[in-house]
């Protein structure tokens, strides 16, 4: 047996699907898990001529080429640390680590510098896909030194999705990088998926459409402008049938949903640089709600939900598609907002046209929105906001009046839609001539003397303000 081209740590779900993945591209793929157990399993249910267990980690190493290329595929946070504190003084200057993980990018810089002083390049790599994608080509979202790169690119292009023909995988950007841009893509998703339960709940109770009904809205939604992965696995989900019982499945799962960070992670990281991610924020929120399920219960019955119908019209199912398609552009233009501030605040040179063309395949987000997206940066690659290019803006005013409407009727119903509702908000705050603002910063003045500019004169002021009314 030669040497093997790249090594596996992790041998779950996703570490052994990738290395599957490598394997049947013809790469040689050592696989290291740090319990022997389940490299034992894997190797017995999955046997390939490409794929070779390996019970030791100096074992692990010394099968490798040089320069090494060693992939972690495991929990985020100290199992990363540990194992690369337990990698890093067997390595040599020049090896490559990459950690697949959903590790937060600041934990991604610090490794990264730690790596540097054994003169070992550490990768933050973005993964997106889940395990289906894992095996059949995710896309992923290198971020490290840009030469050493080169030598894993072959494997990575190799695995990826494909969109176009094109893999979906591109060199992102230094240290953080690539996992500062699976966190923000995972934001995104989080507003997505909410955007599109909200659009169900209109559908469902103001709508009064049956789940057979929201199925076949679905999918023909993704037959269009719409299409995308999430759309076409929802038109999927109202269509199932309860295996255990009658009815639909959809409607015996708890209405409680989880989440393991990182759109919270996008929400804190959007407050630190000073960038409105209110609709993914507001997505985070409605999981934190969903999971009060005694408080909402007892809510419930105390508050009423607000009128009981109103006059849904003709055009309602066509305004609901168009409010999700407007507030789906919000969305997205929060998250390269988010980019691009990134790029500014890191020094990293963020390719937002080629992240939008990696996202069409192989991960969660992947819809044919993003061609547009594309299309946008190509024409301005320092656009300020999605909002801004000359496409997304005339949806924007093509589907404004159908998101406003949709939003009013859900608040008079007593719907619960805030990634709508923020999606509203967004798009006029950025239209309005007005926010407040003034008054704001003149009560600042007012109580803690932080001075104003005025709109006549250049400079800074601070006004003496009056006591109007004492007593």
């Amino acid at each position: 047996m030669g040497k093997m081209n790249i090594g596996m740590v992790g041998m779950a779900v996703m570490g052994s699907n990738l290395a599957l993945n490598m394997a049947d591209h013809g790469f040689d793929v050592a696989c290291y898990n740090y319990t022997p157990d389940l490299t034992e399993k894997v190797m017995k249910e999955h046997p390939h001529e490409h794929m070779h267990g390996f019970y030791g980690l100096q074992e692990f190493v010394d099968s490798l080429e040089k320069p090494r290329m060693i992939m972690f595929m495991i929990m985020a946070g100290s199992p990363v640390d540990y194992m690369l504190e337990k990698l890093l003084p067997i390595l040599e200057p020049g090896d490559m680590v990459m950690d697949g993980g959903n590790s937060f990018f600041e934990d991604t810089r610090r490794r990264h510098e730690l790596a540097a002083k054994y003169g070992v390049h550490f990768f933050g790599v973005g993964i997106s896909g889940g395990e289906k994608g894992a095996r059949l080509g995710p896309c992923i979202m290198p971020g490290g030194n840009r030469e050493a790169y080169e030598y894993v690119r072959p494997v990575f292009e190799a695995i990826a999705a494909k969109a176009a023909g094109e893999p979906c995988c591109t060199y992102i950007g230094g240290d953080g990088a690539g996992h500062y841009v699976k966190m923000v893509h995972n934001g995104i998703e989080y507003a997505d998926m909410q955007l599109i339960a909200e659009s169900s709940l209109l559908m469902k109770y103001a709508g009064g459409m049956s789940n057979q009904q929201m199925s076949e809205a679905f999918y023909e939604w993704n037959q269009g402008e719409l299409k995308s992965f999430l759309i076409g696995i929802t038109a999927d989900i109202f269509a199932e049938r309860d295996d255990m019982g009658d009815g639909w499945l959809v409607d015996m799962i708890v209405d409680s949903a989880g989440q393991k960070g990182t759109g919270r992670w996008t929400s804190i990281q959007a407050m630190k640089q000073g960038v409105n991610t209110s609709m993914i924020t507001a997505a985070c929120n409605a999981r934190v709600m969903s999971n009060l399920l005694e408080e909402r219960a007892a809510l419930g019955e105390s508050l009423a939900a607000g009128l009981n119908t109103v006059d849904a019209g003709e055009d309602f199912l066509e305004d609901v598609r168009r409010s999700l398609y407007a507030g789906k552009i919000a969305a997205y233009a929060q998250g390269f907002a988010l980019y691009r501030s990134a790029a500014e605040v890191y020094g990293w040179q963020l390719d937002f046209g080629r992240i939008a063309a990696i996202f069409r395949a192989g991960c969660i987000i992947q819809a044919e929105f993003l061609n547009k997206i594309t299309e946008a940066y190509n024409r301005q690659p320092q656009l300020a906001n999605l909002m801004l290019d000359e496409f997304f803006l005339g949806k924007i005013k093509e589907n404004l009046a159908s998101l406003r409407r949709v939003t009013a009727m859900a608040i008079t119903l007593g719907i619960p839609v805030p990634a709508l509702a923020n999606a509203v908000q967004y798009i006029d705050s950025f239209r309005a001539g007005q926010l407040g603002a003034n008054v704001i910063q003149a009560q600042r003045d007012y109580f803690g003397a932080h001075t104003f500019q005025r709109k006549d004169r250049a400079g800074s002021f601070h006004h003496q303000w009056q006591e109007h009314y004492k007593g």
